[in-house]
């Protein structure tokens, strides 16, 4: 039976499968008592077990949460609670919006150096924090780093995390952890347990793989790696940039001789200030300018030309999975039209109406720049295929997952407010079991935006969908939109952060 709907210790109700581990599985869910979103980690007990391992993977869990709750820090995961849920413990966590740095390299292959040293101090900061605690993570790796919406980036999964001061829960001669990343002394017969140097080598093989898209020292089976991390030097990291003598000085093999989180977060910091001009934040619409920032009210009177096309202004397009071939992939999504008042959609001028970045970032590896609109291109994933809309819209489309551009006229207004006011009537009547995740104002490149994410029930599956509109000061309004089946968002989120960090206006 499904989990999807359970309330947990009469508090927590579970509202959507949000990752799945070797240890448990992660819901999004409501807390019924506060009325906010919250993450629940429940255990997973493979069967077949015996009693002794079944109590070993129970005291994992709990101290897994002692663990994180140890340490107070922006870039460490909050945990408010443990509870039990019919006699497994669960771990509440706080729910943090966003996909893992390993599902990003899936998808983008590598990162510029200046973003990699961006994400690594902010891990390196963790790190430092965690191990002032007595804490050590034992398996950082891209999979356990989270990179928020919001911009917050967030080390996650203490599992099989060890405090100071505590008995081991491992076997003799068991060995955790992800063969990648394990530090050569955590190789060698007859070795302690690992001290905090053991997680500054996996911190250096991450920056490795970041940059140069694969770990240091990858092989075709676990022993060949092994064996390769403990006795070859490391490849040269070609790709690093300022970064190399961060990895260089992660990755030495002797722990002693090994540099500490103190001296990595210095590093990286200048590198990722050395890079600020250079590398634009690819997983973030423009967090660097999130605000609050109220859109101005429209400029228009009731009695202004713009009402003619009324009739087309009001419309909503939201495509149903169960209509057409097109629509099963550009899903869900929501033009924003204005409040009613809208003119037919027309070519934007040739006047820029919202300033480009003074330094965009290249196209990444695997994208390629279409021309969506005269004067305007956007960054698409390889192998996506273009597909003509209504309304002179252009899409995208891979498999089930569709983007979405669209360049439009009309009269201003408040994106957010425009879509508050047509959830209820419109978006949640036209999408069945649409449930809204955010919706906020904010600002891109320094113009009033709006951005929105939701789920909704296709025919036979969950999908997700994001959408962020921005407005230029000629009245032209730009749409980036996304959607794809829930249970490959992280795969597919990607593809729109790039095309919205890669936008190219005239």
């Amino acid at each position: 039976m499904s989990d999807l709907g359970r309330l947990i210790a009469n508090r927590y109700r579970l509202v959507e499968r949000v990752g799945r581990g070797g240890m448990g599985t992660v819901w999004r869910a409501e807390d019924e008592l506060l009325g906010r979103h919250i993450a629940v980690k429940k255990l997973h007990v493979p069967p077949h077990l015996h009693d002794d391992e079944v109590q070993r993977l129970h005291e994992r869990t709990r101290r897994e949460a002692r663990s994180a709750a140890r340490i107070t820090h922006p870039n460490v995961i909050v945990v408010h609670d443990v509870v039990d849920d019919e006699g497994l413990p669960c771990i509440v966590m706080e729910y943090i919006p966003s996909v893992t740095l390993g599902d990003l390299l899936k998808e983008q292959g590598t990162l510029a150096p200046g973003e990699a040293a961006r994400i690594g101090r902010a891990m390196a900061a963790a790190l430092r924090a965690a191990h002032d605690a007595g804490v050590l993570h034992r398996d950082i790796k891209p999979a356990n780093v989270l990179l928020g919406h919001d911009g917050r980036i967030v080390l996650t999964d203490f599992g099989i995390a060890v405090e100071t001061g505590t008995p081991s829960l491992t076997r003799t001669g068991e060995l955790v952890g992800t063969i990648h990343y394990l530090a050569p002394e955590r190789l060698r017969p007859g070795t302690t347990e690992p001290g905090p140097a053991s997680d500054l080598w996996a911190l250096g093989a991450t920056l490795y793989q970041a940059v140069q898209g694969s770990p240091p020292f990858q092989r075709g089976t676990p022993m060949e790696t092994a064996y390769a991390i403990a006795t070859e030097e490391i490849p040269p990291a070609g790709n690093a940039g300022h970064l190399t003598p961060v990895i260089e000085g992660l990755l030495v093999k002797e722990p002693e001789r090994r540099m500490d989180a103190h001296e990595a977060e210095r590093l990286l910091r200048r590198a990722a200030e050395t890079n600020a001009d250079l590398d634009y934040p690819p997983t973030q619409v423009d967090a660097r300018v999130r605000s609050t920032t109220q859109i101005p009210a429209p400029a228009a009177s009731p009695a202004a030309p713009a009402r003619r096309g009324r009739k087309r202004g009001r419309r909503m397009t939201l495509w149903s999975v169960s209509t057409v071939v097109v629509a099963a992939t550009i899903t869900g999504g929501v033009l924003w039209r204005g409040s009613g008042d809208a003119a037919p959609p027309a070519r934007p001028s040739a006047t820029p109406s919202a300033s480009s970045s003074p330094s965009l970032p290249p196209v990444p590896r695997g994208y390629h720049l279409e021309q969506t609109a005269p004067g305007v291109s956007v960054p698409v994933r390889d192998g996506w295929t273009s597909k003509s809309l209504p309304g002179d819209e252009v899409g995208y489309i891979s498999g089930l997952a569709g983007l979405r551009i669209s360049v439009v006229q009309f009269a201003g207004g408040d994106p957010v407010r425009h879509w508050q006011e047509t959830e209820e009537a419109q978006t949640r009547r036209d999408n069945p079991g649409y449930e809204r995740a955010r919706m906020e104002r904010t600002t891109f490149r320094g113009r009033p935006a709006g951005y929105w994410e939701f789920t909704f029930e296709g025919r036979v599956r969950k999908y997700r969908a994001v959408e962020l509109a921005f407005s230029g000061t000629d009245g032209t309004q730009y749409v980036i939109f996304l959607s794809a089946p829930n249970e490959q968002w992280n795969r597919y989120r990607p593809v729109f952060d790039t095309a919205v960090r890669g936008i190219r206006l005239a």
